[in-house]
């Protein structure tokens, strides 16, 4: 009763507020204060006067689309002329006067689709063309093109998506980003005209309601649909698809304020992180086009501009985000959109080129199955994507693909998409082929996965990241388990080398091989390393393990013990009319278990001369890896007896007098060190075990397996832990130690003299 109460109350404030005709986006404060900025700032000033010229060039066409109208409302608001005005009435009588504003396509379904994103983008524009006029309209005219925006715009989108008798959709229908559009634009029409209609107000209501479902809307076990939003801000179906579902919701929320700015808001811990998914997926180019991680259906220039402005306008007014809005090279505010880009222009300060120094330069989304990984904030750093999740309408068929941009380029690439309408779209770009994954026997996931969604969704896991190490583990076993018991893809980065190690087994033999799309050109150098190579950006990919290529450049036919290379050809992104080459490296015999081990070596301008020396060794039962850099010499076991052949038995192995029963162990020395004492230990990285020791000393130990990096070993030891929640684990220090710096947190422990141990209980 109370609460009944309580939304009487609120619906009247509302319409007695809605009398005083506040705008929506062109508000009386974002002119003046787009009127100030044209006035302190040359490049707002120039983008003005570029919008003001395309607006009178509108003037002299007879026929106008919809998305005219946001220029045309913003010229008037700002100048008063009604030429403009009347011009805008024109295109907005036009339109309402039409029998539909939905496509053929989906009016031709059965049932009928009538709301749609025909019916969506139309009714924005619509509105914003009649609430900028709004006061220029006579009482007749504002009725007349009120009842045409309901009919037209609103009432067909809550058929299909909002009224309880009639609507046939829900929150992931046609992916999820269909359900923000169709709905927050009526809502947006249901806020420009509530004055000529009573029931426009509550429907406006409803829509806000909806969004904390939406939001938070939790997927689908049966049809194999994920939720919404990552719990840290990220959106499965893509960057491109995120921007525009995110910006959707955002738009609407923006003018629900500003018409209501007291009325309750919805707060979400989701909303306060989407800007941060938008800065992690952007790759940074020097003097040129900002580039973005482009999974699935998106596109290689696509990022949050728009977004972050939005979330700007509605408080969320961070420095990250301004460093963001200020660093962003192009966003995707451009002449389609410009209005509405000048409208929401930020006030903003510069600030410092490397502000986002000290900010995490990795981030992990667990939920849905990303990773991002990067050497530097700055520009033309080098930045490794993952991605190893869902396979569902724009997300493709690609678990443990991954990407790279290094030196302002987009090298290993992701084949992106097509044309809808195009059977390349099906055939190809939705296809494991099109990604840099695993393939046996010519196979990849279930090739249904897209459209049908994939049971048992791959994951992404143990992000760590050290100040020059990192490490994430891509499971794909699930995508692949009908053809795969074991898929999981392994990366540790270290200076100027990323290692990429898949741990495959098979259910009978057959022939494994691992794709690589890229851009530029790319040759086999020596018989031992496939080069790429666009402009100045170049990197080196060397198989390691089970075998290098044909040394010397030897043919093939002569050493068919080593790995085998193959060119194949795939599309271009968006362009299938254009023919793309890519690369096949396959076992040079069927099998059903291997490790696929290989060092893709970054070329830059310091190392141009001195590349990391990489030496390979196979020993009994383990894989060796060392890499030579700037005085360092990294070594990399991996344990074979570690990748569940053992049932109930631990992984026991000794590997060069270290004891261990971790999947993955790597010692970081000084250059030239005696690597079988301790003492030399600059660094250790345990991944999936439970202790290391050598010659009784213990170095690291826990009763469960955890993955860990400990930087400053035996020093001042920094710890990055990954494991179970209650864990003990005991730490070596040759000096008495009583605290130790653990996942950022400054955490005691006890020190035991004699063990020359530190104890520390992690207690969550």
């Amino acid at each position: 009763m109370t609460r009944l109460v309580f939304l009487l109350i609120f619906l009247l404030s509302l319409n007695v507020k809605a009398q005083n005709r506040d705008y929506l986006l062109f508000t009386e404060a974002n002119i003046i204060k787009l009127k100030n900025k044209i006035i302190s700032s040359t490049e707002v000033k120039e983008e003005w006067n570029k919008q003001y010229k395309n607006a009178k060039k509108l003037l002299k066409k007879d026929r106008l689309k919809s998305k005219d109208a946001h220029l045309l409302g913003l010229v008037y608001r700002m100048t008063g002329e009604e030429k403009f005005a009347n011009k805008l009435k024109e295109l907005l009588f036009n339109y309402t006067s039409k029998t539909t504003w939905e496509g053929k396509t989906l009016l031709n379904r059965n049932p009928p689709w009538i709301g749609g994103l025909g019916t969506s983008h139309t009714s924005y524009d619509i509105a914003i063309g009649f609430d900028c006029i709004y006061k220029y309209l006579n009482s007749s005219e504002k009725e007349e093109l009120a009842q045409g925006i309901v009919r037209l715009g609103i009432q067909p989108a809550r058929h299909d998506w909002l009224d309880t008798t009639t609507n046939m959709h829900t929150y992931d229908t046609m992916g999820h980003n269909w359900w923000s559009a169709c709905v927050y634009m009526s809502g947006i029409a249901s806020l420009a005209v509530r004055n000529e209609i009573p029931e426009a107000t509550k429907w406006a209501k409803e829509v806000e309601d909806s969004a904390s479902e939406w939001i938070n809307y939790s997927g689908s076990l049966l049809q194999n649909k994920p939720t919404t939003f990552d719990s840290d801000g990220g959106f499965y179906e893509s960057v491109w698809y995120g921007t525009y579902g995110t910006s959707q919701y955002l738009l609407f929320r923006y003018a629900f304020t500003n018409v209501w700015p007291n009325a309750p808001k919805i707060t979400s811990p989701i909303i306060e992180k989407i800007a941060d998914f938008f800065i992690n997926t952007t790759y940074f180019v020097k003097g040129g086009k900002d580039l973005a991680v482009n999974f699935g259906d998106s596109k290689i220039n696509a990022h949050g501009d728009r977004i972050v402005r939005l979330l700007w306008h509605l408080g969320y007014k961070s420095q990250e985000n301004e460093w963001y809005m200020n660093h962003i090279t192009n966003g995707e505010n451009n002449d389609s959109n410009a209005a509405e880009a000048l409208i929401l222009h930020p006030d903003k300060k510069e600030l410092a080129s490397n502000f986002l120094n000290d900010r995490p330069k990795s981030h992990l989304y667990k939920d849905m199955g990303w990773a991002t990984l990067r050497n530097s904030w700055e520009d033309n750093a080098t930045m490794l994507a993952v991605k190893s999740g869902f396979t569902w309408n724009h997300a493709h068929a690609d678990a443990g693909s991954f990407i790279l941009f290094h030196n302002g380029k987009n090298l290993i690439i992701d084949s992106g998409t097509g044309s809808y309408l195009n059977p390349l779209f099906t055939e190809y770009y939705c296809q494991s082929e099109a990604h840099n994954v695993v393939m046996f026997n010519g196979q990849g996931q279930n090739r249904n996965d897209p459209y049908f969604g994939n049971v048992n969704a791959g994951s992404v896991h143990n992000l760590i990241e050290g100040e020059d190490f990192k490490y994430v583990l891509a499971n794909a076993t699930g995508p692949y388990s009908h053809i795969l018991a074991r898929n999981y893809r392994n990366f540790i980065w270290v200076g100027d080398v990323i290692l990429v190690l898949d741990d495959l087994l098979a259910y009978e033999p057959g022939q494994f091989e691992w794709l690589l799309h890229y851009n530029g050109e790319s040759t086999l150098k020596g018989g031992i390393d496939l080069t790429i190579k666009d402009g100045n950006s170049k990197i080196r990919v060397r198989p390691l393990f089970p075998e290098t290529f044909p040394p010397g450049g030897e043919r093939p036919h002569d050493f068919p013990e080593h790995m085998r290379l193959t060119e194949k050809i795939g599309y271009e992104s968006h362009h299938p009319e254009n023919k793309k080459p890519y690369w096949s490296i396959s076992h040079f015999e069927k099998t059903t278990r291997t490790k696929f081990v290989s060092a893709i070596i970054l070329e830059t301008e310091e190392n141009e001369n001195n590349l990391p020396i990489i030496t390979k060794e196979e020993g009994k039962d383990y894989l060796k890896v060392s890499i030579t850099q700037k005085g360092e010499t990294t070594v990399m076991y991996f344990n074979l007896l570690a990748d569940g052949r053992l049932k109930h038995r631990n992984s026991l192995i000794t590997i060069e007098g270290w004891e261990t029963d971790a999947y993955l162990t790597v010692f970081k020395f000084k250059e030239g060190a005696d690597q079988t004492k301790i003492s030399n230990l600059e660094e250790l990285f345990i991944g999936h075990g439970s202790y290391v020791r050598r010659n009784g000393q213990v170095l690291m130990h826990s009763l469960s397996k955890y993955t860990a990096l400990i930087e400053g070993f035996s020093k001042t030891p920094n710890v990055i832990f990954e494991g179970q929640s209650n864990a003990t684990i005991n730490l070596y220090s040759e000096n008495p130690l009583q605290n130790v710096n653990l996942n950022t947190i400054n955490t005691s422990g006890v020190y035991d003299a004699v063990k020359k141990l530190i104890q520390i209980k992690i207690r969550e």
